[in-house]
């Protein structure tokens, strides 16, 4: 029997999509398709002559999508990291009205332990957004060096335990592979105390070997970026993520093109230099928290930060 997965519950779902500031007309782009929470809002805000292109790298997620008969619509799928080159393609650069980013998991991935990134049921330790490219979590963890998950396992999961778990991996490696991911889990609470009732000692360590694995903050970087460039004036970008890491590149991107550059007194520069060095590209919108009510009846709530900006040149 096939079993079946809880639906997935966006976080900030109604606060994402008013953030939009949604126009009838207007071009939006969804580059987190997942299971089309919020492509669904957005197509019923837009209007006849509205367009909304959603983006996910997850060939199930596409299959999801591909049910939607909308003209409307359109899926493509891919990287986020793309989304100058199908502006450019689309024809559509300096045209685009608002672009959503949901930085966190879906359910149909989490639940799933046969996609490897849950550490509550059993699976093959895998871990990739797109299982049909790229290396698996365990071969990765097989092939690279203890120093390598050291610091992967800091950089990205911010895991003060790092170094003893890296150890314990590379030992355990070289004794049997891991293959699954309740052996990674067992590693991980042979050296974690447990602490926090609400957070699982393995939450970091699979954290860090997702987002190095699917290059995660290569992928956010890139696409803030490339926003600046095909959004029209007035555009917005409503930005949705989970952990502090992600959400530190959003706020320093956001506040980089939202204020003046920091000049020392009495440095000798003209206002057309300076105005070469940096322009205010984006006007700083909102920082917004999930409520009380959101946390209590969606646990994934509550480390979600949304932030908004708007295009004003």
């Amino acid at each position: 029997m096939k079993k079946i997965y809880p639906k997935h519950i966006p976080v900030l779902l109604t606060e994402s999509i008013a953030a939009l500031n949604i126009k009838k007309d207007g071009i939006y782009f969804d580059c987190t398709f997942g299971t089309g929470g919020h492509s669904t809002q957005i197509l019923k805000k837009i209007g006849k002559y509205g367009k909304l292109y959603a983006i996910d790298r997850d060939p199930e997620a596409i299959t999801n999508a591909q049910k939607i008969n909308n003209s409307r619509f359109e899926i493509i799928h891919g990287l986020f990291s793309n989304i100058e080159n199908i502006a450019k393609n689309k024809n559509i650069v300096g045209k685009i009205n608002g672009i959503l980013l949901d930085l966190g998991m879906s359910d149909i991935q989490l639940k799933n332990p046969q996609r490897g990134f849950s550490f509550i049921e059993n699976g093959p330790l895998d871990m990739r957004m797109n299982q049909n490219i790229g290396i698996s979590a365990a071969n990765w963890l097989k092939k690279t060096t203890k120093n390598e998950i050291y610091l992967i396992l800091k950089k990205f999961g911010e895991e003060k335990f790092a170094k003893k778990i890296a150890q314990a991996i590379y030992n355990k490696n070289k004794k049997n592979p891991i293959h699954y991911t309740k052996e990674l889990v067992e590693i991980i609470k042979s050296i974690i105390p447990i602490r926090n009732k609400f957070k699982h000692p393995a939450t970091r360590t699979f954290q860090a070997i997702r987002i190095y694995l699917n290059q995660e903050i290569e992928e956010l970087k890139k696409i803030l970026v490339h926003s600046l460039k095909i959004l029209t004036t007035g555009g917005r970008l409503s930005i949705i993520s989970f952990h502090s890491l992600e959400d530190r590149i959003i706020k320093k991107f956001i506040k980089h093109n939202s204020a003046p550059l920091y000049i020392p007194k009495n440095l000798p520069i003209t206002e057309n230099k300076l105005h070469e060095l940096h322009t205010i590209q984006l006007c700083n919108i909102a920082r917004i928290f999930p409520t009380q009510k959101e946390i209590i009846n969606n646990k994934k709530a509550r480390s979600a930060i949304l932030r908004v900006a708007e295009k004003i040149k």
